[in-house]
């Protein structure tokens, strides 16, 4: 396994989720959609980020997921790391769009340069190990914190940070239950991870 191919959200109607993000974020081939009502109740355990260039894209980005019937966490503000915002999509799938730019340096644009798929983990030295074990090359690793992977520039990238902290981040409690309402889709055989993450064959 070397990279997520893509991640599907499991969405109660695809169609006015399909609507939202091509309105909102324009993510194309990276984040698709299918039907589920599977239960599930406050923290999926997981975030999606879109990092961008400046600040300017991160506001523009966030307004229109709002203007689309998202609901602010937190409102784009500046941060030791840069400056981001979180917002909840009417699916309920989390989203942060951040740069690590403080300033301008030209007109907004919707510009996409990465997605992140964050998973909040139990153990993140453990869940590390797992997905290292697979094949997935470390990219970046603060001890039992974070860790980034390394990804294609045409895949989105994984992160592991703890349960609790990724919740912080987010601006929502950690608690949570039910289905996860994602699947992520690699190149390897399908499995479920440690944290009961989903993984789909590509097809």
């Amino acid at each position: 396994m070397s990279a997520i191919a893509s991640v599907t959200l499991e969405v109660p109607d695809p169609t006015a989720a399909d609507a939202f993000y091509a309105a909102a974020f324009g993510l194309g081939a990276r984040v698709g959609l299918r039907g589920s009502v599977a239960p599930t109740t406050g923290f999926r355990g997981f975030t999606l980020s879109l990092v961008v260039s400046q600040p300017s894209t991160v506001d523009l980005l966030v307004g229109a997921a709002l203007d689309g019937g998202a609901t602010a966490l937190k409102p784009p503000k500046k941060g030791f790391w840069g400056y981001g915002g979180v917002v909840r999509a009417p699916d309920g799938t989390i989203w942060k769009v951040a740069t690590s730019s403080k300033k301008d340096s030209g007109p907004a644009t919707r510009e996409i340069d990465a997605i992140v798929l964050l998973l909040g983990v139990a153990d993140v030295k453990a869940s590390k190990r797992f997905y290292a074990d697979r094949g997935l090359a470390v990219a970046k690793s603060f001890g039992s914190k974070y860790v980034e992977f390394e990804a294609p520039a045409s895949s989105v990238k994984l992160a592991l940070y703890g349960r609790g902290a990724l919740a912080k981040d987010a601006g929502v409690p950690p608690d949570g239950s039910g289905a996860r309402r994602i699947a992520i889709v690699g190149d390897a055989e399908p499995f479920t991870d440690p944290d009961g993450f989903a993984w789909e064959a590509g097809r």
